[in-house]
């Protein structure tokens, strides 16, 4: 039987609390989808793109934490080969979504940068991890 460290069991807690959310983009999504919520090409295909990095990274961050838990990775790298998936999951999302927000919008806004954040979150987590489980003995 596959045991969960206390770490990766929490962070599972609140990354599956946050499919509720997720969900509730996946509606905001459809009502995008059939016109009832006026938005530009560009905002559309930033929801679009929010929403399936959302679905996407969580999923992954779930699986990394049963990985992470195979590595024996503690301390700092522990953390990050746990953590850093679903913050790229948080950020990334919050990028699209954020920095598409407002009316008649053609173009990202400064908070774009947090796409890059947690792009920066999602290449250190999985390197980690990928590095992590190429060295557990």
């Amino acid at each position: 039987m596959l045991e969960l460290s206390d770490s990766s069991r929490t962070i599972a807690g609140i990354v599956l609390l946050t499919i509720i959310t997720i969900e509730f983009g996946g509606a905001f999504l459809l009502r995008i989808v059939r016109g009832q919520v006026p938005m530009t090409e560009f905002q559309k295909s930033f929801a679009r793109a929010g929403h399936a990095h959302a679905g996407m990274l969580v999923t992954l961050g779930l699986v990394c934490l049963i990985l992470a838990d195979a590595t024996g990775l503690t301390g700092f790298a522990g953390w990050l080969a746990r953590a850093g998936v679903p913050w790229a999951a948080i950020f990334m999302s919050a990028g699209f979504f954020l920095s598409s927000a407002g009316r008649d919008v053609h173009k990202p806004n400064g908070l774009i940068a947090l796409l890059w954040i947690g792009a920066a979150g999602l290449a250190a987590g999985t390197l980690t991890l990928g590095v992590g489980l190429l060295t557990a003995g």
